[in-house]
């Protein structure tokens, strides 16, 4: 069994060398005592519990064949070296009835620092695929100033990539749900803006799925900053312009909620990181217009709960589905 092997086993395995560096991108996770430990004891010490799902998807994912895609050709990524690492992985669904609807856009999470495919990608794709839709993960570029608008191009990449191999893929490219975790959600977010799918003139998508998403520049201007931090370089980072302008722009999304799709958003009351607030925020802008909004959030848990496993959370995406199916 998989939970018996050690993270450092499975990252290892020929069969993922292309993604494996991109488990937690820009982290060289072999530098990391938890590296040596069973996926059973990263779970029981670590409580990220669903990883062995997600290992046991991707193997099957390599196993079929061709499953990772680079989004730049290799001049581009010549030319540009933080190209490198922006992919998508496939993972179709063996329900014959996924073909039919909706794929789904995967963006995991991770600060603008990291893209957390371990946790918020690989394990929580399976999930949509037992629940019938095919899944592209996605993996964009971080470490830079302006990563947010940076993804955007990342993104609008991986959709033409897949519009290009649409009988392939076996999908309809203006067919599409977006879900996202974290500064992930802020991208599922802020692609509903001009910044996004308009901008490089792309379907607009069925829904969208913001999961403990950040949403709202004001919020974080508002918060305690401890002496020395600088808000104009982290609104940079994010988003490159300083944190007044991100204020008074698009990358302040509740005011920007016009292009959105239904949307479906999950977080917890006891986030440290990401205040609920964002959340709530998105969907007050939401419902004020009328677009379709369902809120949940969870009376217990913490920020990066991934797919929900052993808490209030778990089963989110077949809420989200089974709300986004009956509208």
């Amino acid at each position: 069994m998989l939970k018996d092997k050690t993270l450092g086993q499975l990252l290892e395995d020929p069969r993922i060398a292309p993604i494996a560096p991109e488990a937690i991108s820009k982290w060289d996770l072999s530098k990391e005592e938890f590296y040596r430990w069973t996926l059973q004891q990263i779970a029981d010490r670590m409580g990220w519990r669903n990883l062995e799902s997600g290992f046991i998807r991707l193997f099957e994912a390599a196993d079929r064949g061709e499953y990772y895609y680079k989004l730049y050709t290799e001049e581009e990524r010549k030319a540009d070296s933080a190209k490198e690492s922006a992919n998508i992985v496939h993972f179709p669904s063996s329900d014959p009835a996924a073909d039919g609807r909706p794929f789904i856009l995967l963006v995991p999470g991770g600060g603008f620092v990291n893209v957390w495919n371990l946790t918020e990608g690989w394990p929580v794709a399976r999930i949509f695929n037992e629940l019938g839709y095919h899944v592209f993960i996605l993996t964009y570029r971080v470490k830079t100033d302006g990563a947010a608008v940076l993804a955007m191009e990342d993104m609008a990449r991986a959709l033409r990539i897949i519009a290009s191999r649409k009988d392939e893929f076996r999908v309809r490219p203006e067919s599409y749900i977006t879900c996202g975790f974290s500064t992930g959600g802020y991208l599922v977010c802020l692609w509903n803006t001009e910044k996004g799918y308009p901008a490089f003139g792309l379907p607009k998508p069925r829904a969208c799925f913001p999961v403990y998403p950040v949403t709202s520049y004001r919020l974080m201007d508002a918060e305690e900053w401890d002496e020395g931090e600088n808000k104009d370089a982290f609104a940079r980072a994010g988003v490159g312009c300083t944190m007044q302008e991100a204020c008074e722009s698009c990358f302040e999304i509740p005011q920007h909620v016009e292009g959105f799709p239904p949307t479906a958003i999950f977080a917890t009351a006891q986030d440290q990181l990401v205040d609920p607030e964002h959340s709530r925020a998105l969907a007050r802008a939401l419902e004020k217009i009328g677009i379709p909004c369902r809120l949940e959030i969870g009376p217990t848990g913490g920020h990066g709960f991934a797919d929900g496993a052993g808490m209030c959370m778990e089963g989110w995406p077949k809420r989200a589905v089974e709300w986004y199916e009956r509208l």
